[in-house]
């Protein structure tokens, strides 16, 4: 069995945090995002090989990031893409991925943006019980929400109807962007060639819910899809679960730290209160009030209070006249 990583977005609703980094590498509590899936396919038996398939843009920060991570499965696969306008869409991605490193076996995917707190054992197990396409499926609870995601109709645990992104929800039952399909249901190529969209994969489990057998896996655990500034927080503070991560190289001085904050190496707190936010590297805070934000590399925030905002790597903002 193989499996693809989805890596290849631009994730241009988090710029500028995301225009110089994959938000797969974003760190969430003492970890990151794209990690969390590493360790689970790593640790499965049943997958033989990893592919990571992302653009020309990050090539070459995963190719360094994978050497170094001590993980021994996983394997670039790149897109010919540098830039959003150039992106073939997530499923024309993946059926160019099949033929270019010509998979022929059963294959797991799972987008690299994807914070889930069940186990892809589990799923990968009920894979293998069903001998279907599958997929894994979470109720949002709200039908707005719901709008944003391939619908799921179910009897029992088989899916008997999907529409992707529908104006009007049935329910608030969702496909989330992790699969797993059997080697005779990888048919992106007689898809495609049907002129069908190439970006969602809703629309191709839409198209082979239709053709074949396709079962949801349901979920109640925790599901994040870290796509927004706001979604990204709200998963930070899952996994710190009110608690706050203060690197050692970290310097805090007359400050408060509050509940779910993330402060990264060689940052600097001073004479500041600090709440549901994120601190990257060798930024400097001083006097500020800041909640809900994040703050990018090497930038320098002084005697300004922020709240939601999403401020770039080597911004400097300062409030000269001290209100």
């Amino acid at each position: 069995m193989k499996a693809v990583v989805l890596a290849g977005g631009y994730a241009t609703r988090l710029w500028p945090i995301t225009k110089h980094r994959p938000k797969m590498f974003l760190p969430v509590g003492e970890s990151t995002v794209i990690d969390r899936i590493f360790e689970a396919l790593e640790e499965d038996d049943r997958i033989e090989e990893v592919y990571v398939s992302t653009n020309e843009r990050f090539a070459e920060e995963f190719e360094r990031y994978i050497a170094d991570s001590g993980f021994e499965k996983p394997t670039l696969s790149v897109e010919d893409t540098t830039e959003e306008s150039e992106k073939f869409g997530v499923v024309g991605a993946l059926g160019q991925l099949v033929d270019r490193e010509g998979i022929d076996d059963d294959l797991v995917v799972v987008a690299g943006d994807n914070l889930i707190g069940f186990d892809l054992t589990d799923f990968i197990d009920y894979f293998e019980e069903k001998g279907t396409a599958a997929l894994a499926a979470y109720d949002v609870g709200d039908r707005e929400k719901a709008k944003s995601y391939g619908l799921v109709e179910l009897e029992g645990d088989r899916v008997v109807d999907f529409q992707e992104k529908p104006d009007e929800p049935k329910s608030t039952l969702v496909s989330i962007a992790c699969y797993a399909f059997p080697a005779e249901s990888l048919r992106f190529e007689e898809y495609l060639g049907g002129g069908n969209n190439p970006d969602e994969p809703g629309w191709f489990l839409q198209w082979l819910q239709s053709r074949e057998a396709v079962h949801a896996f349901v979920f109640e655990e925790p599901w994040f899809d870290i796509g927004t500034p706001e979604s990204y927080l709200e998963a930070i503070a899952w996994s710190l679960d009110g608690d706050s991560v203060i690197a050692e190289s970290a310097t805090v001085e007359n400050s408060t730290i509050g509940e779910n904050v993330h402060v990264m190496p060689g940052a600097e707190i001073v004479d500041s209160t600090l709440d549901r936010s994120v601190v990257f590297g060798d930024a400097t805070v001083s006097d500020c009030e800041i909640h809900d934000t994040i703050i990018d590399e090497g930038t320098h925030i002084e005697n300004v209070d922020l709240a939601g905002a999403l401020i770039g790597a080597h911004t400097r903002l300062t409030n000269g006249s001290g209100e």
